[in-house]
């Protein structure tokens, strides 16, 4: 998710305060140093002990080449930052009898030449088998297409295509760096498309921030996609790009950083209220953050049943009367302070029984959380850095949620967004509904059982195989009993030409 908020011009900086590094165990930051050491067989235990004086853990040790006279070995070692990892090859260049010859980031390696491809699904081995994927066959499955436009879907690659379309203007939390320098988090995007439900998806990077020209290109390229998944644009313009393509397309469009944070973020309050034994209507919300992602989430929390909500942003409290906000913030503070409260971030949480964040590292000091009632909820949710210590916040809260993938309870879009589109593909949804993203929190929510649930247990590993296979069903069952929202095909696949 984007992060799109900082402190209010001339209000109070908040105190930073310093991120503990986390345990070295992210892959993230791993390297793969290569080594030369003299004939000493000691040299292998020092090169450990060096890495490990300087706080990082080896993984593997492996022998390139084993002379008389010395080793040459790959030690590959976790950290748990870039300076960390830097830290660790000085350390190794002052073993002694010990050469560094070469550093390799795994995680660029891992990105050279991309991380997709394409590969056909049928065999090509055969004049039989050109003649049929390709001329002349193919002109046969053309013309029953031009009849029968309705079963592109099921003859062509439409059924089972993702659009990831950004335009590079609000990049994870590293802002607008540009199309070129988004393709790599569109095509991991891509990846877990097809990891987690087996959806074939293409990232689409656009080089313009025009809401008109981007509006049109992805207008144009539809016809080859069953979905259109929006991706790190910044707010409001994406608000104004989604409502348009929904308009106009006749396949769902699904803004990821919007509402499929919403939908996490929904399923796992859900079950921590379970656990603190609150109810969604009774508790007071505060929500940090008035861009893409925190819109969604407010506007979920509401339809879902939520009682009181308060949203917070640079200009502070969201108010209806506060002439500074443009149309999207005026319509989030109607909707969610009537009494027109005003005030920064550790005012709203007076009496709050869960915050969320959605907005800019650090921007809360721990201590304000003693404000919140007892047995808080905390989701502090932006990356790369939270709004809040997570490890310190535990000291306030009863539960604490994060974006972090090496603390407890992780808020991951990926738990969302595969299983989403695929219930819409297999529904051959024309649409998406709130009904559809409030089926898929509770089918999220649902995968977590009474038996497993606990404060660090509120949500699902995005590795748990139930969580594509449950989403996908309730989306797909919503979708079917909504009017208008499946198209029909006429089965012309079982037709004589």
């Amino acid at each position: 998710m984007s992060t799109e908020t900082a402190p209010a011009a001339g209000a109070a900086e908040p105190v930073p305060t310093a991120v503990p590094r986390g345990p070295v165990t992210s892959a993230s930051y791993s390297i793969t140093v290569r080594l030369t050491s003299d004939g000493d067989p000691a040299s292998i235990g020092r090169i450990a002990t060096a890495v490990g004086s300087a706080g990082g853990a080896v993984t593997a040790i492996d022998v390139v080449d084993s002379r008389p006279d010395g080793l040459t070995v790959d030690v590959t070692c976790s950290a748990a930052d870039a300076a960390h990892s830097e830290e660790m090859v000085e350390a190794l260049r002052g073993v002694p009898g010990v050469k560094v010859r070469k550093v390799s980031d795994r995680t660029f390696l891992l990105h050279l030449g991309g991380k997709l491809e394409v590969a056909s699904k049928v065999p090509l081995k055969t004049r039989d088998d050109l003649s049929m994927a390709y001329t002349p066959g193919v002109a046969r499955v053309c013309l029953a297409l031009a009849e029968h436009p309705e079963d592109v879907r099921r003859l062509t690659i439409k059924g089972n295509t993702v659009a990831v379309v950004t335009d590079g203007s609000a990049v994870l939390g590293l802002g607008d760096i540009g199309p070129g320098a988004a393709m790599p988090v569109m095509e991991g995007k891509a990846a877990l498309f097809k990891r987690f439900a087996d959806i074939d998806a293409w990232p689409i990077c656009l080089d313009t921030q025009d809401v008109d020209e981007i509006v049109r290109t992805v207008e144009l390229i539809a016809p080859g996609f069953g979905g259109i998944n929006l991706e790190d644009i910044a707010a409001p313009r994406c608000f104004e790009i989604e409502k348009r393509l929904r308009d106009k397309l006749d396949i769902p469009v699904f803004h990821d950083d919007q509402h499929g944070t919403a939908i996490v973020a929904l399923a796992a309050l859900k079950n921590a209220l379970r656990v603190v034994d609150k109810q969604l209507a009774d508790v007071k919300i505060v929500v940090a953050g008035g861009g893409a992602a925190g819109t969604a989430i407010v506007h979920l929390l509401l339809k879902a049943g939520a009682g009181k909500v308060l949203v917070w942003d640079r200009e502070g409290i969201l108010s209806p009367d506060d002439d500074r906000l443009g149309p999207a913030k005026k319509q989030l503070a109607q909707l969610t302070n009537p009494a027109a409260e005003r005030g920064e971030l550790p005012d709203a949480l007076v009496g709050a029984d869960v915050f969320i964040g959605v907005s800019a590292g650090n921007v809360l000091k721990v201590e304000d959380l003693a404000r919140m009632n007892e047995r808080a909820i905390v989701f502090p949710m932006a990356n790369p850095t939270p709004e809040v210590d997570p490890v310190r916040a535990r000291e306030f809260a009863a539960i604490v949620a994060s974006g972090r993938s090496d603390l407890p309870n992780q808020i991951n879009n990926v738990l969302a967004f595969p299983g989403v589109f695929r219930g819409l593909l297999d529904a051959r949804a024309t649409e998406i509904s709130d009904g559809m993203l409030l089926a898929a929190a509770d089918a999220l929510a649902a995968v977590v059982g009474d038996d497993q649930l606990n404060a660090n247990f509120i949500i699902p590993s995005v590795f748990d195989a139930a969580v594509t296979t449950a989403v996908a069903a309730a989306v797909a069952e919503q979708a079917r009993h909504e009017p208008g929202a499946t198209v029909e095909v006429s089965g012309i696949e079982t037709t004589p030409a």
